[in-house]
Order: C-alpha cells, then structure tokens, then sequence
C-alpha cells in the first residue's frame, strides 16, 4: 500500500512506495505528518510537480464500507470502514426507556411537548446518518492527502427492475449480461450466503425454486433460495413441504425468511441518495454503478469477495485489468469521541456516579489518543503503546493490544496518534 506524501505547504502530491518513503525519511528530506493512514510531508517545496489524477472507489455497507483508491489501473490504497449504527441505536433505545419510565413515576407532573416534534423533510435516524458522516469524513480527509478528482459510488445495491420482474419483456434485457449476477447477488446476500436448507458454506451455491416450476412455481425472488448442488439435486422437484417433513424447524425458518426483506439492505437503501448529494458537495467528478456490475467486475478479474476489492470494481470505469497493490487494508473503526451524557443511570434510570467534569484534556491528553510510554523505573518498567485514558491526577490507564497498563504517569507518554474517533487496525 503507498504512502501519502504532501509537499511543504500541505498540499497533496502523488502516492509513493513505501520503500522511496522510508529513504526521504531517512535522509532527512521528510517527516511523518500523520501515522493513520500513514502521511509524510516534504520539508522543501517541489517546483513544477504534475500530480495524477487519481479514482475514490466507495462501497457502502451497512456495517463495513468499503475505500478503495486507484491511480490508472493500480489499486493504490484502500481501507474497510466498520459503523458503529447498532451502538448508536442501542444507546437511544436505553434512553429511551429510561425517560419513559421516568415519566411514569409520581413525580412533579409535566405537560406533554408535542408541537415541537415535527422532523425537517429528509431527516434519517441518527444510526443511519452515522453511516453517511462517517463516509463524507473519510472522503474529506483523502481529498486532503491524495489528489482525487473522480469518486465512484456503489448506489444501488440490486437493479430492482431485474430483481421484481425477471419476465420482463425484451430478450435483450431478460437474458444480458448482468440480469443473473443481480439475482444471485441479492439472494447470497439474503440467505447469508449458506445453503438454505444444510446451512453449509464456503462452497458453490445454486439458485433452487422453493416451489418447483413444474409445479406452478415461479421465477419471483421470494420463491428463489439457494442451496449447495447435493440438496438441490436431492430435492429435485419435491414440493418443500414434503422435502423437509422430517425437519419443521427448518421449513418453518426458510417460509419465514423468504418473505421478509433484507434489514441491511434496506438500510444502505435508506442512505444511498444521502451520501451522493453529500458526496456530489465536494465538487469532484461522480459516477455510480449497482452491486451486480460490481460482482461482474470482480468475477471478471478473479479476485476474493471482500468489501475493498468490491470497491475497487465498482462502475463501469473499471479497468480490465486491475492491478493490487494492496496487501492488507487499513481497518478502520468508528468508536465515537465521547459521551455528553453527564451521569451514568443504573437500569432503573437513577444516577449511579457523580456528575462527570466538563474538562476531556489532562496534561495534554485526552482519552482515546494512541501514545507510546517509555517506562524507566518502577513496577511497571517497559515499552507499552496503546489508547490511553487520561485522569485528573495524572495516572493514566494504556489499553495494548494484548493488556490493560494501570496507572502509567503521563510524563511517560508521548502522542503517536491523536484521537480522532475512530480505531486503526491492519
């Protein structure tokens, strides 16, 4: 994976290997502006420089987006973005509950508030809109550090077209190219990618009728399953009801599942036009492509499933044939930057400690940067880099990798990474 490079007035410059980096580094003519993702900045200005345009590869996920960054045909940079939607709308919930019980209590009566309820025209949960925040960062931030003049956005999931009317008319559109990898696609994405009836994975799945054809069976996406080419052939035209007598259980999970929609789906679907208006702000050139020409691209260039190289065969930009140069990608977690919430409750909603400090920095750290702390005497004597958190005293807690270090004074520590919300991985 290249490095970034900016020259001395932070202006961004083309990606470089690692190897010229650590020699510029080395000699002196550079030094790190930022560890995550990993940024040098020239010390001289370099006169007459051509930067190459590079592509912003964007695949949004429910739980995990994938970034991809290519320059020609070389898949330069990428990363996988993980959400943290489920811990936002659990800590509403929780907040939710206790305000209602508190209501309920015998306390001082007060007047419902409903006038000022009314949400704006296009408002979205806060578990969905964290989504597309944390996106538009993370595209933000690349901008600053690599010249991007296209982004590319995965913005339907499914044709939907294809996928409620697979009899529509015209061969051309009933029989193209794509119309199979759109219906197998969702289904993977809908049966988790396991064979319906086994539940076995990892190998090559088949589209099955739940309802035969020959039995009035039809071509509609709530009759198609999948299942491993042993069950399919073991069914054959058997109506379900008869194949599975012997295992209620998993009928009744596989009639259940097949009505219901996809949950994730439906939420990257929620965020979709959010992101692009978002995106389409920066003022950079887009372009948008559907999951099913994605996993035609990536079937195309024999590459594995995973979120970053779908990113980087998303649209019809793709080259055909990509270059990796990524090794591993850079993980990336949402964590947050703290709570505003002044009290911790209990679970009947009282207050279980004191009323927490306005104040988040100590010393000059704040909970949640990265810092190496070089320990020279006592109990403790060693080399620890980690997330620290701070205290008023100036005992400090390091969570390594592997352990949690108590009570490591500050004036061991020195800044690596500054916290900036979010958790770096490879």
């Amino acid at each position: 994976m290249r490095v970034f490079v900016l020259d001395s007035t932070q202006k961004p410059l083309n990606p470089c290997f690692p190897g010229k980096a650590r020699k510029l580094l080395n000699q002196g003519k550079a030094s790190v502006f930022k560890r995550f993702p990993f940024t040098i900045i020239l010390k001289e200005k370099k006169p007459n420089h051509v930067n190459k345009n590079c592509e912003l590869k964007i695949d949004p996920g429910s739980k995990t987006t994938g970034l991809a960054i290519l320059l020609e045909e070389r898949v330069i940079w990428s990363c996988e973005l993980n959400h943290r939607s489920q811990q936002i709308r659990d800590a509403l919930l929780s907040r939710r509950q206790i305000r209602r019980s508190r209501r309920s209590r015998k306390i001082r009566y007060r007047k419902p508030r409903f006038l000022n309820r009314t949400k704006p025209e296009g408002w979205l949960a806060p578990s969905l809109m964290s989504r597309v925040y944390n996106i538009t960062t993370w595209v933000k931030r690349l901008i600053k550090l690599c010249s991007i003049n296209k982004i590319v956005q995965e913005l339907v999931r499914f044709d939907p077209q294809k996928i409620q009317n697979p009899e529509i008319s015209g061969i051309e559109y009933q029989q193209g190219t794509l119309f199979n990898y759109e219906v197998r696609e969702y289904l993977l994405e809908k049966w988790q990618r396991k064979c319906a009836y086994c539940e076995i994975q990892n190998l090559p799945l088949e589209i099955e009728h739940i309802v035969p054809k020959s039995k009035g069976g039809t071509n509609s996406v709530s009759n198609l399953t999948i299942a491993c080419h042993s069950c399919n052939q073991k069914k054959g035209n058997q109506d379900i009801k008869n194949f599975l007598s012997g295992k209620p259980n998993v009928l009744k999970r596989i009639l259940k599942q097949c009505k219901q929609p996809l949950k994730d789906a439906a939420a990257v679907n929620s965020t979709r036009w959010k992101l692009y208006n978002s995106l389409k702000e920066l003022g950079r050139e887009m372009e948008v492509g559907s999951g099913g020409l994605t996993k035609y691209n990536r079937a195309k260039q024999n590459l594995p499933k995973s979120h970053w190289l779908d990113a980087a065969c998303i649209g019809k930009s793709t080259p055909n044939n990509l270059i990796i140069e990524v090794v591993k990608p850079l993980i990336i977690t949402a964590t947050g930057r703290g709570s505003r919430q002044m009290v911790k409750p209990d679970k009947y909603g009282f207050p279980r400690t004191s009323s927490k400090l306005r104040q988040k920095q100590f010393f000059g750290f704040q909970t949640g940067d990265i810092v190496k702390a070089v320990v020279t005497k006592g109990k403790k004597i060693g080399t620890y880099v980690g997330r620290v958190a701070v205290r008023k005293t100036g005992s400090f807690n390091i969570k390594t990798s592997n352990q949690l270090v108590q009570g490591i004074s500050y004036k061991y520590c020195k800044f690596i990474h500054k916290s900036d919300g979010y958790m770096y991985t490879y």
